[in-house]
């Protein structure tokens, strides 16, 4: 079957029932994507199709319709995204082993939410879990991400 996985058209072998992950991760090499729980309840393994963050561990990719984003499609021209910015600056990342799904999150939180409240963060972030913590430094990062959004940056 073929993937359109940022912006490229890759060919996988794969049995329609695989798991979206294990299709990215060992037939496409494409390795930004975690595996954390493998019952979609933990979001490492989040990704877009079509703008929209999925849990990869559980979506078969034989259903899979659309143009797959993960965290390596993010950047655009070479340009990290606002996110990535502002999770570099405020240094947000432990142990970093969530932080690709987090930021997938957190990226289509803001593309439907450009300037959201500490609410609507908690609630679009609820199903992504750190086992460091950084949970408040998840918050001010998608806070400055909007700041640098909406400053052309």
């Amino acid at each position: 079957m073929r993937l359109n996985v940022n912006g490229r058209d890759i060919d996988v072998d794969a049995d329609p029932d695989m798991p979206l992950l294990w299709a990215l991760r060992d037939l496409a090499g494409v390795m930004g994507p975690k595996f954390g729980c493998g019952v979609a309840a933990c979001g490492a393994c989040t990704v877009w199709i079509d703008g929209q963050p999925v849990r990869s561990c559980s979506e078969p990719v034989g259903g899979v319709n659309g143009r797959i984003t993960t965290i390596e499609g993010l950047s655009a021209n070479g340009e990290l995204h606002a996110v990535q910015k502002a999770w570099i600056e405020l240094q947000v990342a432990q142990c970093g082993y969530c932080q690709s799904g987090q930021i997938m999150s957190a990226a289509a939180l803001l593309a439907a939410k450009p300037d959201p409240t500490d609410a609507e963060i908690d609630e679009a972030m609820a199903g992504n879990l750190c086992r460091c913590g950084t949970y408040p430094r998840i918050r001010a990062a998608i806070h400055r991400a909007a700041a640098i959004a909406k400053a052309g940056g």
